[in-house]
């Protein structure tokens, strides 16, 4: 069987020809390898150097289609997107004739006009997967549009979460991004992880105030007992790090900023480290950093957004709600004065809920509920 995967995805080309993409959905893509004779690869090709996060194709069954960037902010940018629909349209048609089956990943820009055209022009079989906040409330018209389609066409979706009144064909599905042997190694680190102070935390994403940078900040800049802190690693870039990073030292607190890591500089990070902080406000799905933290010990603090708090509750996490700096600043006050044992439990609490977030069971799902 041959899929072919329609996304945003952003590429690069490395100095030596090397095809590279965002780290999480290559390998993703890498995985599902195992599964398909050939996998063909819609998605756009950017100039400049990759990202630190970017991984390249480890099987040779992978093809990568390239499409012109097109997107982002102001009039220009949408007039492109209109411009470049029928060279993309072209580019979906002809690449679908060399499979049997597709996935659109949703919600993006592209996706405004592939559903329907998939919809109406395409008896392919194939399936949608949307990775945004499925039930937000106010979503961008973009975004609220796409959702609309998906909920009423017959092809399977694949969504964060469980929601009231959720269509048959809507599945709720996890994000993979863990190996059978990092869960193996991830048990031993939390087993033998200490929950004592000085405590070391991290946040991974963007470096923006919806992920929940500056609530960090505030908080921990009204933290009496800074001296339990050992240091916050922030993993990830954005245009206010530099402003971030200004705070941080004017108010002493003990940060450190990294920038994009690789994966396994990412991972080196969630093992020594007894907390994730993710007080997030932005439109999320479910973070994948949430459930990697988890695999290796790092105990969940987090806000409700989406499908975030189906998964972390009181017995393996922390919940801000609301989620603003004075109700992180109460959690963290709580937190760092608990008793070593009690986090030793959550924390393997924690782990065992990152077992429905590997790699091997999407791909066994995808085969049992999806293709067959």
């Amino acid at each position: 069987m041959k899929l072919a995967l329609i996304s945003h995805t952003e590429h690069y080309k490395q100095p030596d020809g090397t095809i590279v993409g965002w780290g999480p959905t290559i390998s993703e893509l890498n995985h599902l390898a195992q599964d398909f004779e050939e996998i063909y690869h819609i998605a756009f090709l950017h100039p400049g150097p990759p990202p630190p996060s970017s991984l390249p194709y480890t099987s040779s069954k992978i093809k990568f289609v390239p499409l012109k960037p097109v997107g982002g902010k102001g009039i220009g940018e949408k007039l492109k997107v209109l411009l470049n629909i029928p060279k993309i349209i072209a580019t979906t048609k002809k690449t679908l004739k060399q499979v049997d089956v597709f996935q659109l990943r949703t919600p993006t820009g592209i996706g405004v006009f592939l559903i329907p055209y998939l919809t109406l022009f395409s008896n392919k079989k194939g399936w949608y997967k949307y990775a945004g906040n499925w039930n937000q409330e106010n979503p961008p018209l973009g975004y609220a549009l796409q959702r609309w389609m998906l909920k009423n066409q017959k092809r399977k979706v694949t969504i964060n979460g469980r929601w009231p009144k959720q269509p048959s064909h809507c599945l709720t599905f996890e994000n993979p991004c863990l190996t059978e042997k990092e869960r193996e190694e991830g048990l031993q680190i939390t087993q033998n992880k200490l929950f004592a102070p000085p405590f070391t935390f991290c946040f991974v994403g963007r470096l923006e105030d919806a992920k929940g940078v500056q609530r960090i900040i505030d908080a921990l800049d009204a933290l009496d007992n800074l001296e339990k802190i050992k240091t916050i690693h922030f993993i990830g870039n954005g245009e206010k790090l530099n402003y971030y990073q200004k705070q941080c030292d004017d108010f002493g607190l003990p940060a450190t900023f990294h920038g994009f890591l690789e994966r396994p500089q990412v991972f080196e990070i969630y093992k020594n480290s007894q907390f994730l902080m993710l007080p997030s406000t932005a439109s999320e799905g479910f973070p994948k950093v949430i459930a990697e933290a988890m695999n290796f010990g790092c105990l969940p603090i987090v806000s409700t957004v989406s499908s975030i708090a189906q998964y972390i509750n009181t017995k393996n996490g922390f919940i801000v709600n609301p989620c603003t700096a004075k109700e992180l600043n109460n959690v963290l006050k709580k937190l760092i004065v608990l008793d070593s044992k009690i986090l030793k439990i959550k924390a393997i609490a924690s782990h065992k809920v990152a077992k429905d977030f590997t790699f091997e069971n999407y791909r066994h799902r995808i085969e049992s509920e999806i293709l067959k």
